[in-house]
């Protein structure tokens, strides 16, 4: 089995940072694409950002410039650094990690770490 233990959430005001942090452990021989997921009250769960194995990153266009992933594959560690947050970001993050199960990729979540941002 696959764990994925979050950290980093909190309470921050608009303009702040916040670090996120989505650490994988248990029985994992590879892990390919990792990534951060959001649901805001109300909305789907949309894509924040994702990095392959190979460092290529994607993020969604409200974010871009101003969060950035980044991956520990020693550690099987991503992380999600928020700069300039704003109130529109208040939501709870999901990280999202493909691990090798067998012969595939399959996809693990965390348990989510809320993200409030305050005027």
């Amino acid at each position: 089995q696959v764990q994925l233990v979050e950290s980093g959430g909190g309470l921050v005001q608009a303009g702040g940072s916040l670090r996120l942090s989505c650490a994988a452990s248990g029985n994992i021989f590879s892990i390919a694409t990792m990534g951060w997921y959001r649901q805001a009250p109300g909305k789907q769960r949309e894509l924040v950002a994702h990095i392959t194995s190979g460092g290529t990153t994607n993020y969604a266009d409200a974010v871009k410039g101003r969060f950035t992933i980044s991956r520990d594959n020693a550690k099987n560690t991503v992380y999600l650094q928020m700069n300039s947050l704003k109130p529109e970001d208040t939501a709870v993050y999901y990280c999202n990690v493909h691990v090798l199960v067998g012969r595939s990729y399959t996809p693990y979540w965390g348990q989510g770490t809320q993200v409030i941002v305050s005027l």
